[in-house]
């Protein structure tokens, strides 16, 4: 799977291709008082802080529109892991100019990492935003559009060592009812040489442990099925309990929040490969409920590369953690995220992100050419130097033989019967269900009477391809 916005790690983690600049709404949000409308890009952490927006939006009197003309309020939640994620939200912003033309007193903000590498640039250059928010700033929205009601244009991205919203319950919008997002901490510490993440996003910092119980207790009392924990390196999740000194570590809190019910499927996004332990390994494989599913970004096959991009791993170490994977949970699926055309990169070191995909079998990749990002370390000291018919060359082969281990892979699928939760109608039919196995793939099957969206089913696959899985209820 190609996806031009990579994922959260260090960069990671990722939201479906065809919810890049979803539009977030409630279908039984009030009638009365002003309005907002949201769109997010890039990864699913924008898109569960655009949840958190709503939320303390609601609070202050806001409710959600899917229709941009009839609103007050227009935000883009922004990502800014590659130049074209930020030319589209320029493309984006000019077009709510036109509306805003048409709409006196409209206001347009800008959210997220675009708007913490911009700062006041955006206030200076753009002339079509009246408030920029940071990440760690959200808080302070509702004040920073009481100014720019005034004509004040309103300006936050200062970035927090302690913020978590951790006691904000967030407003679940435009979601399926099945599924949720749970953001279990903010920021990141790795200082990949290529990504921008640390810098708009802060320093790491975990959520209190019992708060995320309670999240996910409150999500399966109302209805959801599956919660997906989110952090750009879930595996250095660590919150000391003030009262007792206790530790809990990533590991445990799998454990924690599967135990709210049997029925809850859980989910994480994403691992460093640096800091998966055993012990996670253990907790999936003890727990029928975590599924049997790891995104483990390689970045590249070659060790010469890794140590540029400053992943703190060689390709020895990452391939003995792909047997181990294997070796403790025997029907896990890894997926990955590559970069071709790093800095300096030769044609045989991208053989070896080849070899990696063939010996990973990954179900699935973000696959994306390099994009110099300003203020990394790898803009600062490495010159971009592959040229770019180079890079979407090399990046062309990957994706040719993702899709082909893919198709492989899900070959082998045909033949045996998996648990999968309901999402929904198919897109292609109405007379399909969709849903995905602990193995994180979707699976097509026709409906019968008595199941309905939510609930848990029995799915032989008769017939695979590169992306889905085919079959029929048992």
């Amino acid at each position: 799977m190609y996806n031009d916005n990579p994922t959260l790690e260090g960069i990671d983690k990722k939201v479906d291709e065809s919810k890049q600049g979803e539009v977030f709404f409630q279908e039984n949000a009030s009638e009365k008082g002003k309005k907002f409308y949201i769109e997010s890009y890039g990864c699913q952490m924008n898109f569960s802080d655009s949840e958190i927006v709503a939320s303390i939006l609601g609070e202050s009197g806001f409710s959600p529109t899917r229709n941009m003309e009839e609103s007050d309020l227009i935000l883009i939640n922004t990502c800014s892991i590659r130049e074209k994620a930020e030319l589209t939200v320029r493309k984006r912003l000019r077009i709510f100019d036109k509306v805003k033309r048409q709409r006196p007193g409209m206001l347009v903000g800008v959210l997220g990492c675009m708007a913490e590498r911009l700062k006041t640039k955006f206030l200076d250059e753009e002339k079509l935003v009246d408030i920029v928010v940071g990440p760690d700033a959200y808080r302070d929205l509702p004040g920073l559009v009481a100014g720019a009601e005034e004509g004040n244009k309103g300006v936050n991205v200062f970035l927090s060592r302690e913020e978590t919203y951790a006691d904000i319950s967030p407003m679940r919008l435009d979601s399926n009812g099945v599924s949720a997002f749970i953001s279990i901490m903010r920021g990141c510490d790795n200082m990949c040489s290529f990504c921008v993440v640390p810098y708009t996003r802060g320093r790491e910092r975990s959520r209190n442990a019992f708060t995320i119980v309670a999240e996910a207790t409150n999500l399966w009392e109302r209805g959801y099925k599956e919660v997906t924990l989110l952090g750009q390196n879930v595996d250095s999740f660590k919150w000391e309990n003030p009262e007792t000194g206790k530790v809990v570590n990533f590991a445990e809190l799998l454990i924690m929040v599967a135990e709210v019910s049997p029925d809850m499927r859980v989910r994480f996004s994403t691992s460093h490969p640096k800091d998966i332990t055993d012990d996670v390994l253990y907790a999936i494989r003890d727990h029928e409920n975590i599924c049997n599913y790891i995104h483990l970004p390689v970045q590249s096959g070659n060790s010469r590369v890794l140590k540029l991009m400053n992943r703190t791993y060689d390709r020895p170490w990452y391939d003995a953690k792909v047997k181990r994977i294997y070796e403790i949970i025997p029907d896990c699926a890894i997926s990955s995220d590559i970069i071709t055309g790093f800095c300096t990169e030769t044609e045989e070191e991208h053989q070896d992100s080849l070899s990696v995909i063939e010996f990973a079998r990954y179900s699935m990749s973000y696959m994306f050419f390099y994009s110099e990002r300003p203020g990394t370390l790898a803009a600062r000291k490495y010159e971009d130097d592959i040229p770019l018919a180079t890079k979407k060359r090399r990046l062309t082969e990957i994706i040719e033989l993702q899709n082909q281990i893919s198709k492989e892979e899900n070959a082998k699928d045909v033949g045996k019967t998996f648990k999968v939760l309901i999402e929904g109608d198919s897109k292609k039919s109405d007379q399909d269900f969709k849903g995905r196995n602990s193995q994180n793939k979707m699976c097509i099957f026709p409906k019968k009477a008595g199941l309905k969206k939510g609930d848990y089913t029995y799915v032989k696959i008769l017939e695979s391809n590169s992306a889905t899985l085919k079959g029929e209820i048992v």
